[in-house]
């Protein structure tokens, strides 16, 4: 699948993020579960989903209502707090990379170190509820999985009250969050982005594209906005069929003669951790007969420069090949959950499955998935492997 997330028209918010993923099939009372109770100790909120028509568009509205506003804190603080939020791993780790978005972006504005930052709007429960719900949507309809498409985003115009004052649209923390993306004024006389929204859409797109790509619609879905214009104010996004069998990388290499095995394996996890789509270690041999290892990264546009910079940081290198703009045949994936019973206990599985032509081609387990099960049940990851067919 392709997803394609569409602001043109009226702009992006978090809750409208969350909102249009509701509609395209997230669990509503899951999401008020975890975004009160994640919220909480920032300040109270009630959440509610209801369905609503937008100038003749059937959309579904999130309102997220703050009961409660404590004070600002600093950015160290702060994300100690949700460091210590007890959800799921990868909602915790995406949702800390969104505030980094938005954190910087203060700083950078506002001249000063991410340390000295203090959340204002952003850091208040609703912005919390926010970031939060609309990741956890993200990950339980396994968009995580699926390449991901922005298109420009309408960012409105005229000017808005902030807690610094009053600042023109689009507001500098916007500004700064989308320089790697792509935005237009208007098309109302209003603040249509906000810095939780861009920060959400800059973290989970794959690629930002000018216009619509050719695409084969399967579902589309609507994300209500919060004010009313004369057009419908929504948040599109459209669940396409795989509609290509080609993409489009970036590959990184540099050429690594003093580090050692622990050095190299702690860079190959680090990579991956901050975003490459794959790292590979090859052992060659270089100048005056040296061992060496080639190190060979493959990234999508959005991370190269991140993952670049962390190369330069941990290895100390002085060059870096880069490879832009690569074409990569591709088949068609699909993700499909299954459930094992393994010693009285029942196991839920995913398998990795390829296509070609609709010819099913590979179907594998995820390893993460056989790793859990082995470290629970204490079977060898070997005889997991026999029982997960």
């Amino acid at each position: 699948m392709t997803i394609i997330i569409d602001p043109q028209s009226s702009g992006i918010a978090g809750n409208m993020i969350i909102g249009a993923l509701v509609d395209l099939g997230a669990n509503p009372e899951e999401l008020k579960e975890i975004m009160e109770s994640t919220a909480e100790q920032f300040g109270k909120v009630n959440v509610t989903f209801q369905k609503i028509v937008k100038h003749g568009i059937d959309s579904t509205f999130c309102h997220v209502e703050m009961l409660e506003h404590k004070h600002s804190v600093g950015y160290s603080e702060f994300i100690k707090q949700i460091e210590e939020l007890d959800i799921d791993e990868k909602v915790k780790r995406t949702s800390i990379k969104v505030f980094e978005r938005i954190a910087k972006a203060e700083s950078k504005v506002h001249g000063k170190s991410l340390d000295e930052v203090h959340f204002h709007e952003v850091g208040a429960s609703d912005a919390v509820a926010d970031v939060i719900g609309s990741i956890y949507a993200y990950y339980s309809l396994n968009l995580d999985n699926q390449k991901i498409i922005g298109l420009p985003i309408a960012v409105g115009g005229g000017r808005v009250k902030t807690a610094h004052g009053v600042i023109p649209v689009p507001a500098p923390a916007v500004v700064e969050i989308l320089k790697d993306a792509k935005m237009v004024g208007g098309p109302v006389d209003s603040e249509l982005a906000t810095p939780t929204g861009c920060a959400i859409y800059a973290e989970i797109c794959d690629d930002i594209m000018e216009f619509l790509p050719l695409t084969k619609p399967e579902k589309v879905a609507y994300g209500a906005g919060r004010k009313d214009f004369d057009h419908p104010n929504v948040l599109r996004i459209i669940e396409s069929s795989d509609i290509s069998e080609s993409d489009k990388i970036d590959v990184i290499e540099t050429n690594l003669d003093h580090l050692t095995g622990e050095e190299i394996g702690y860079l190959f996890d680090r990579l991956l951790d901050e975003g490459a789509s794959d790292v590979s270690i090859t052992p060659i041999i270089m100048k005056k007969n040296r061992q060496g290892s080639l190190l060979k990264v493959i990234s999508s546009r959005k991370n190269r420069d991140h993952l670049i910079d962390v190369i330069f940081k941990e290895t100390g290198s002085l060059g870096i090949r880069i490879a832009p703009n690569m074409h990569r045949g591709i088949a068609k994936r699909e993700f499909v959950k299954k459930e094992y019973d393994i010693n009285g206990k029942t196991y839920e599985v995913t398998f990795k499955i390829g296509y070609v032509n609709g010819e099913i081609i590979s179907s594998r387990p995820e390893y993460e998935d056989l790793k859990k099960i082995a470290e629970d049940s204490k079977l060898p990851l070997r005889q997991v492997k026999e029982l997960i067919r």
